[in-house]
């Protein structure tokens, strides 16, 4: 049983595996069918339930998880995997070895560097005001470095700019800019530390 929907003007690379109910090139309000190119990349893996709209570029072995809705025009990477529950909305950049786990939510306009982790229940947000007049027009998503880790159930405000290597606590409201190479965690946010007190960072970073 598949029962997929396959959308005109999608190209999807070798040894992909669809599961079922998964719809591929949805077109967004005011496009028509195939009128904007989606590309995924070889080796993905799509789950059962999925959504991804049209317009997407999305590279090699791309995973997500089932019942993950990704919106149009979106920028992904290399070995990205995107957990279960998880939205992703449009306009959104991320780069390669992302992983963001289950029932996460992605707004609009936001960056995700190489190698990003975000935790399963995290909320980025991309509205200083959400329900203010022409809100629409100064959305702002936040941006998070290299390797950035954010942990589980943890809230990212709009426009901020979180360092790399930086490790966000779990349950953590960002409200400003987080230098690098920190730890922080608390709502609001606070250095707790340096990341370099953490044997796995050091690993990672190449140091002993």
């Amino acid at each position: 049983m598949k029962n997929n929907n396959i959308y005109k003007n999608v190209e999807i690379g070798e040894n992909g595996e669809i599961g079922d109910y998964v719809i591929i090139g949805k077109p967004p309000k005011g496009k028509k069918d195939g009128e904007l190119k989606t590309v995924i990349g070889d080796n993905a893996v799509i789950r059962s339930h999925t959504v991804i709209y049209a317009g997407n570029k999305i590279g090699d072995n791309c995973q997500t998880g089932h019942h993950v809705s990704i919106r149009e025009n979106n920028d992904i990477g290399n070995n990205v995997s995107i957990g279960s529950g998880t939205d992703v909305e449009y306009e959104i950049k991320i780069e390669d070895e992302v992983r963001i786990h289950s029932q996460a939510f992605i707004p609009e306009y936001s960056i995700l560097r190489k190698g990003c982790w975000i935790g399963p229940n995290v909320v980025l947000t991309n509205a200083k005001y959400p329900v203010s007049e022409g809100v629409k027009s100064r959305l702002n998503g936040p941006e998070l470095k290299e390797n950035v880790k954010v942990g589980a159930n943890s809230t990212i405000l709009p426009a901020v700019t979180i360092g790399k290597n930086t490790l966000i606590g779990a349950g953590s409201v960002v409200t400003k800019d987080v230098a690098e190479n920190i730890i922080v965690a608390g709502n609001p946010a606070k250095k707790i530390n340096d990341i370099d007190v953490v044997e796995y960072y050091k690993e990672s970073l190449g140091e002993k």
